[in-house]
């Protein structure tokens, strides 16, 4: 069975400003110790959590992803992040995972955090999204969808293996939320019998409103290896198929579900 590396980017990020944004993970990339199979990078990569849709640009010819497949392409990893983009008149919160070679696979957010105005200018996805990668089968999930856990069900399917192996969160979420944070990711991890990786930026944004980062890597027995809170850092993680696989054949809970 194939382990897979994650790399955990647990960044600042420059409000609403693309360019030092870009150039911010570049630096921080470039400090990667090792080669890993996926990268990790906050929501709304390279602008933060704004609701200026002024700064979407068409999907057609988006700058955002042509910088992900840049990277992707330069360190032969896959990435996820989400980005604001514009297509056929709405707005998204788009979550994008970038294969190594380029090819791309989309999953919108499908809870727009009210709490915010994200429901007025963002439209919601209204599918999941579960992606094959390196035998793993991943599901891809943005921030406020954690505190939805029927859209991220795992379940047998018909080839009597789960849905899904790997449960993704990108995220900007407030360091004064931090306990719902760290608490549901490690539900979604047991309750699901995957691993869970949720990563998170730290700093303040253009609202003055504080992040503490806490990203993690969550087993799907509930252990939780969790980042420094408040510092910038990308911490790598192995994820082992046989550990799952041998969780899940003791404890065959998704059977029952």
């Amino acid at each position: 069975m194939q382990d897979l590396t994650v790399a955990l980017v647990q960044a600042d990020q420059i409000w609403e400003d693309k360019s030092a944004n870009r150039a911010h993970f570049m630096k921080l990339l470039a400090t990667l110790t090792s080669p890993v199979d996926l990268i990790v990078l906050p929501e709304m990569f390279d602008t933060g959590f704004s609701m200026n849709t002024e700064l979407a640009e068409e999907w057609e010819c988006n700058s955002s992803l042509k910088f992900l497949q840049e990277m992707a392409l330069i360190y032969q990893s896959a990435i996820y992040t989400s980005f604001m983009c514009r297509e056929k008149g709405k707005c998204y919160n788009r979550g994008v995972f970038v294969h190594p070679n380029g090819d791309f696979t989309i999953y919108d957010k499908r809870k727009t955090f009210g709490l915010a105005g994200e429901d007025q200018v963002f439209t919601a996805g209204t599918s999941e999204q579960i992606i094959g990668y390196k035998s793993w089968k991943i599901q891809l999930q943005i921030c406020y969808d954690l505190r939805f856990p029927e859209i991220c069900r795992n379940r047998i399917s018909e080839d009597e293996q789960p849905a899904y192996d790997l449960l993704i969160y990108v995220a900007n979420w407030p360091e004064r939320r931090s306990e719902h944070w760290k608490t549901l990711l490690q539900a979604r991890a047991i309750e699901n019998q995957c691993y869970v990786a949720g990563v998170n930026r730290v700093g303040k944004d253009g609202k003055d409103l504080s992040y503490s980062g806490n990203s993690v890597c969550v087993t799907a027995l509930g252990e939780a290896t969790f980042c420094e809170a408040g510092q910038e850092t990308i911490q790598q993680i192995n994820l082992s198929k046989d550990s799952l696989h041998q969780v899940r054949s003791t404890l065959p809970f998704l059977k029952d579900r």
